[in-house]
C-alpha cells in the first residue's frame, strides 16, 4: 500500500462513522417497516441474521442482515448434504432463483438488496467499510492463494467492486482477482467510483439473486 492510500484510510474510517450514522437516522422509517413485514411474513422467526465472517486482519465479525431465510437455515444443509455439495460447486450459492432456504419475503429482499441495509451497524461498529472487498466465509479464503493477507488487509465493504460489475454473476476465481484489484487501487476516488457503479447495479437488479 503507498503512502497516500496508508494516509486515506484514517480519512475513510470517518467518512464510515458519519456515512452509516447518518444512513441508519435517516432510514430509521424503512427498518421499521421491514421489521414488521418480517414478522408479518413470518411470525416466530428472528428479524435479523448474523454470519461469521472474516473481517480485517483475519478477525471474525457477525455480518448483520435482515433475514430472508427459513429460520432453520444454518441446519438445512445437515439434513441435506447433497445439496450442500451444489451450493460449494456453485462457488458457496446456489444457482439463481435456486435457494431452498430462501423465503418468498426473503427473495424480495435480496432483488431488492434491502436485507443489505443491516450492515450500517457493522460499518459504524469499525468491522465494515461502506466500501472494500465483500465479507467472506473461513472456506473461501482458499480461492485468495498466497494473497490472503493482502486481501484482509483493509476492512471488507458494504459496496465493492465485485458488487459494482456483476456481483452473483461473478463467481471464483474471477471475484478473487477483483477483490485484490480493490486493495490495489483504493483511494478517495476510487471509492466515489464504486458507489456509483454499486448503486447503478442495485437498482438494475444485475446479478442479485
Amino acid at each position: 500500500m503507498t503512502e497516500p492510500q496508508k494516509r486515506y484510510i484514517p480519512f475513510k474510517r470517518m467518512i464510515d462513522i458519519a456515512g452509516s450514522l447518518v444512513g441508519i437516522v435517516l432510514l430509521s422509517w424503512l427498518f421499521l417497516i421491514l421489521i414488521i413485514l418480517q414478522k408479518i411474513n413470518d411470525l416466530h422467526g428472528p428479524i435479523f441474521y448474523l454470519h461469521d465472517r472474516v473481517g480485517k486482519n483475519h478477525k471474525h465479525f457477525k455480518l448483520i442482515k435482515f433475514r430472508s431465510m427459513r429460520a432453520d437455515a444454518d441446519t438445512y444443509f445437515k439434513r441435506h448434504p447433497e445439496d450442500y455439495q451444489t451450493f460449494v460447486k456453485n462457488d458457496y450459492k446456489f444457482p439463481a432463483g435456486e435457494d431452498p432456504r430462501v423465503t418468498k419475503f426473503g427473495r424480495i429482499l435480496r432483488r431488492t438488496s434491502l436485507d443489505e441495509l443491516p450492515q450500517l451497524f457493522n460499518i459504524f461498529a469499525g468491522q465494515m467499510s461502506i466500501v472494500g472487498p465483500r465479507p467472506v466465509t473461513e472456506p473461501e479464503l482458499r480461492y485468495y492463494g498466497s494473497n490472503v493477507d493482502k486481501f484482509l488487509s483493509v476492512l471488507p465493504g458494504a459496496m465493492g467492486l465485485w458488487q459494482a460489475t456483476g456481483r452473483s454473476d461473478i463467481k471464483y476465481p474471477e471475484r478473487a482477482e477483483i477483490d485484490l484489484e480493490y486493495v490495489e487501487h483504493i483511494g478517495f476516488w476510487y471509492d466515489w467510483y464504486i458507489v456509483y457503479l454499486t448503486m447503478k447495479a442495485i437498482f438494475s437488479r444485475a446479478g442479485a439473486y
